[in-house]
């Protein structure tokens, strides 16, 4: 059983972590970017900067060296997506060989397209990866009300390890040999999350929402199957179920910065000058060009990039989606099975 586990990143994400860790009965400690952070953290037992007002345990250790995670038995990396690579450099030197290194994260890296436990196999090749995700706001999971995520590595004795290590009463921990579909689709469901925000945002109706949610799920199931990942993983917490909440839900940043451009606003103005972290925002073009490199067509993801990242004029680009030709519903849930079975067998 795992008993010292150790949470990177003292965001709202990290900290929630941090709090379930405590919960569960581990030796938690929380490694924040700077030292006055992690004294604030310690002398008052809370996130004054991230989760104001919600009391921390008082056993929960906070530090700034990342040093401190190589006596973890665990390590959970919740940084933003894009710093997965520079925070798994630091632990190279201090990780002992076969530590399990749980990505909370959900995104592609830019510039590679790799999914995050790529970036962990390369960066930090030493490690055990493994990936959580599910429908989960930050600001719940630390107040205790009931959460499911699911807890993916290739190894299924870790994966079921590090899930019940995890788990509390409020806390369910679903186990999986299945990494790449649970990123696939935790990194995915960000950009389908813009692209219903913009619906939303442009008064579309609830029609339109539900039918770019199943037609954003298909996408993600398309580009998993293509990767090798299990068709039923998306029909579980780190597909639908994630899906579903990001898409809905103004607490989604993702959502929220869709509506705000639906609604007129800048990129600039929708994140307050980049102070407001939306990952869909640099997920979009790097998984367009992962999906480009295998083949695949994902044309609400390129819509939503046209509209970040190339001037594409929203309502164009709903036309141009609209008028996209009809065809089978289920075509690539048929074609999936032997796509998937071909990658795994290739």
């Amino acid at each position: 059983m795992v008993q010292r586990v150790c949470i990177i990143g003292a965001g709202k994400w990290g900290t929630a972590l941090a709090a379930i860790v405590c919960r569960a009965g581990r030796e938690t400690t929380l490694i924040a970017r700077d030292a006055a952070q992690a004294e604030a953290i310690n002398a008052v037992h809370e996130n004054a900067r991230h989760l104001p007002g919600v009391p921390l345990d008082p056993r929960l250790r906070a530090t700034a060296d990342p040093a401190a995670a190589g006596a973890g038995e665990a390590v959970l990396i919740a940084t933003p997506a894009q710093a997965v690579r520079a925070t798994a450099a630091t632990l190279a030197p201090v990780l002992a060989p076969g530590t399990p290194v749980v990505l909370c994260a959900k995104g592609v890296e830019q510039g590679t397209g790799q999914l995050l436990h790529e970036v962990l196999a390369e960066a930090l090749p030493q490690a055990v990866a493994a990936a959580l995700s599910g429908p989960t706001f930050a600001a719940e999971v630390v107040r205790g009300l009931p959460t499911a995520v699911t807890l993916a590595c290739a190894e299924a004795q870790t994966a079921n390890v590090l899930a019940a290590a995890l788990a509390t009463p409020s806390f369910r921990v679903y186990a999986s040999t299945d990494p790449v579909g649970v990123a696939v689709g935790g990194a995915v469901k960000n950009v389908i999350a813009i692209a219903c925000g913009i619906v939303d945002g442009r008064d579309l109706g609830e029609n339109a929402r539900a039918a770019l949610m199943t037609r954003g799920l298909a996408e993600i199931a398309r580009l998993g199957a293509a990767l090798g990942a299990a068709p039923q993983t998306f029909l579980g917490l780190a597909g639908v179920g994630d899906l579903s909440l990001s898409c809905t839900s103004p607490s989604s940043r993702n959502y929220a910065l869709g509506r705000a451009l639906g609604q007129g606003q800048s990129l600039d103005q929708a994140t307050e000058g980049g102070r407001v972290l939306a990952e869909g925002v640099f997920t979009a073009p790097a998984v367009l060009a992962r999906a480009a490199r295998a083949g695949i067509e994902m044309p609400i993801c390129a819509a939503v990039d046209g509209v970040l990242n190339r001037g594409a004029d929203i309502d164009a680009t709903i036309r141009v989606l609209l008028a996209r030709p009809a065809k089978a519903e289920h075509a690539e849930v048929e074609e999936a099975p032997a796509l998937t079975r071909h990658r795994r067998l290739g």
